[in-house]
């Protein structure tokens, strides 16, 4: 079995720590710290860019010898309020002082020295809804393409109402043949609403070399290397994830499943 399903190390300070090298694959870093008021995280970037997303709380942020001062006002990601972000280039530190408790995501990706220390959101992310009927699920667009504000990084968070499908009809981006596709590895950070509930999500390959299905439970990460990755949630429960996504080229192009894809051409035909 494929170690596709990371669980948080522990329930305070840094819960995930996912690499290139204990991942497998190139390109996608994925940390996560949870901390308490006072409590306080810093890590040097390397040669890697870094997304900070205050997924929930408020924290006191620098970065690359600049004071940005409190950020965070969404204290429940379930709110659906655009989050506050901050990117960091490579090269440079950032650190976090927790103002209350606080949900931190660390998403990183080679960089190539293409943007300086800013802050990317909440400003100039919005709400979107996409899908239809079951397949109807709320994106907030972090850092994706149309957004000039990474080197390498495309980052995204999706709300998926109770009994809803997302990242759906199934779909991969696992080869460098742009533009009909680009290879992205792809991390996905789970919530559940209320916390004791379930999604599910399953990796498969369409030659059946990798057909993985994980139930992911509120603060689990999935790891996506290639293949396709839809995930649901029963009804009673809402899901939210986190994706990061990175690869040689900053573009996203996916290939639906050809057995699932008439539901996509059904929906936009």
């Amino acid at each position: 079995m494929a170690d596709l399903l990371r669980k948080p190390d522990a329930a305070y300070g840094k819960v995930h720590h996912i690499t290139p090298e204990n991942a497998g694959w190139s390109y996608v870093g994925f940390g996560l710290y949870r901390l308490r008021p006072g409590e306080k995280a810093a890590e040097a970037t390397g040669d890697r860019e870094v997304i900070l997303v205050l997924v929930e709380g408020k924290a006191e942020l620098s970065a690359a010898g600049r004071d940005f001062g409190e950020m965070g006002d969404r204290m429940n990601v379930f709110e659906r309020t655009p989050p506050h972000c901050l990117y960091v280039p490579g090269g440079t530190e950032w650190s976090a002082l927790a103002i209350s408790e606080c949900t931190l995501a660390v998403c990183s990706a080679p960089g190539r020295g293409g943007h300086e220390a800013q802050v990317i959101g909440p400003a100039g992310i919005s709400l979107e809804e996409r899908g239809k009927g079951a397949n109807t699920r709320y994106i907030h667009n972090i850092a994706m393409e149309n957004r000039d504000v990474a080197d390498s990084l495309l980052v995204t968070e999706v709300f998926t109402p109770d009994g809803n499908w997302s990242s759906y009809p199934p779909h991969r981006h696992d080869e460098d043949d742009y533009p009909r596709m680009t290879y992205l590895e792809e991390t996905y950070y789970h919530r559940i609403n209320p916390g004791q509930g379930f999604g599910f999500q399953r990796v498969f390959t369409e030659d059946g070399s990798l057909d993985e299905a994980m139930a992911v439970s509120d603060g689990d990460v999935v790891l996506v290397p290639r293949g396709h990755h839809p995930c649901g949630v029963p009804y009673g429960y809402e899901m939210y994830y986190l994706n990061v996504m990175a690869g040689p080229l900053r573009k996203w192009r996916f290939q639906n499943h050809p057995d699932h894809d008439w539901i996509f051409q059904r929906d936009n035909g």
